[in-house]
């Protein structure tokens, strides 16, 4: 490979979340050189999605810097944590120069990315650190993006964030945040918000359930009419799909599903800020113990056999209900927000 100096923007890491962000920045006019620490995966994202696109590959990282115009501006989509701060050391050693920018694209804890922003700034090296938000076909077509950091930088990366960014009434969902970690602290809020969010919909689902005694089709009807109203938004719309969606058997998959919920952990250090900052930011609080709630699988299960219950039965007018749980819904979601903005105003 060529080690002419080609790139408008390079990437590091091509899990589908670096190679959609790639093809994005390509379809923008940018010229991007990909890697890959696993060298072959490099090879086959350029003989299959990049071919034909302005992407170059390198099979080193000293050959990924060589490949990129000055100021250099090198993103990293990696695990947060040690690989970040291993790959920031490995790229210092494979040539970058004061002046370049490294950015880091993950879900990086704030304080690691104020720590990093410090480090690098005493090395000449304007560090960014952002947040994208948009799962992989944002990546692809549009993600919503917070950068944050060493505000220098700015100027030199606007251009190719904001291009390949979402855009609102014509508008780029990407604009400077704010120094140090304020990219990713504003990320760690969204996902936090996300999570009350999530809980909300499943609260929601359950009253139906198990309260109502509805179907997974008389529920996914349910979040199908909500999302043509106040509720619309892309979490009602895929619980709607979710609902609908039965398994080969032709039973909804859903109901096969183990109801005990992973986490990431942006949801929990959104928690503990806010009790570090003694703000009330209950709902998302409640939404994080949830899911830890919900990984006690054998412990609910004992405490099932021992404390039984009342089993739900309901007479009422269903649809009164319904249109009350709207509401609620829509209400919960808006104090959601208001405590996650509460938070980062703080």
């Amino acid at each position: 490979m060529s080690t002419e100096a080609v790139g408008d923007f390079g990437l590091i890491g091509l899990a589908v979340m670096g190679q959609n962000l790639i093809m994005n920045a390509a379809d923008h006019g940018f010229n991007v050189v990909a890697f890959n620490r696993t060298v072959s995966k490099v090879d086959r994202f350029l003989d299959n999605e990049a071919k034909g696109k302005s992407i170059v590959g390198a099979k080193s990282l000293e050959e990924f810097v060589a490949k990129l115009k000055k100021p250099r501006r090198m993103m990293m989509l990696v695990m947060a944590g040690k690989p970040v701060d291993d790959f920031i050391e490995a790229i210092l050693a494979a040539g970058a120069e004061p002046g370049d920018i490294i950015i880091d694209g993950g879900n990086s804890h704030f304080p690691d990315t104020n720590r990093r922003t410090k480090y690098l700034q005493e090395k000449g090296i304007r560090f960014v650190g952002t947040g994208v938000s948009g799962g992989e076909e944002g990546a692809r077509y549009g993600p919503s993006i917070m950068p944050g950091g060493n505000e220098e930088a700015w100027p030199y990366v606007k251009d190719v964030l904001q291009s390949i960014s979402a855009k609102s009434d014509g508008e780029a969902c990407c604009q400077w945040v704010g120094d140090e970690g304020a990219g990713h602290y504003v990320k760690m809020v969204h996902n936090g918000i996300e999570y009350g969010d999530m809980q909300l919909i499943s609260e929601a689902y359950d009253i139906m359930k198990r309260g109502l005694g509805m179907s997974c089709k008389e529920i996914g009807d349910v979040f199908a009419q909500w999302n043509k109203g106040v509720l619309d938004s892309f979490l009602i719309e895929i619980t709607r799909d979710i609902m609908y969606y039965n398994d080969e058997d032709g039973t909804p998959l859903v109901e096969k599903i183990l109801d005990a919920a992973g986490q990431k952990g942006t949801g929990k250090w959104t928690a503990i800020n806010a009790l570090d900052m003694g703000q009330p930011v209950t709902l998302i609080g409640e939404a994080v113990f949830a899911r830890c709630l919900s990984s006690l699988k054998g412990e609910r299960i004992r405490a099932s056999e021992r404390l039984t219950g009342p089993t739900p039965s309901f007479s009422g007018n269903k649809q009164e209900v319904l249109d009350n749980l709207e509401q609620a819904l829509y209400a919960s979601k808006i104090i959601s927000y208001t405590q996650g903005f509460m938070l980062m105003e703080n």
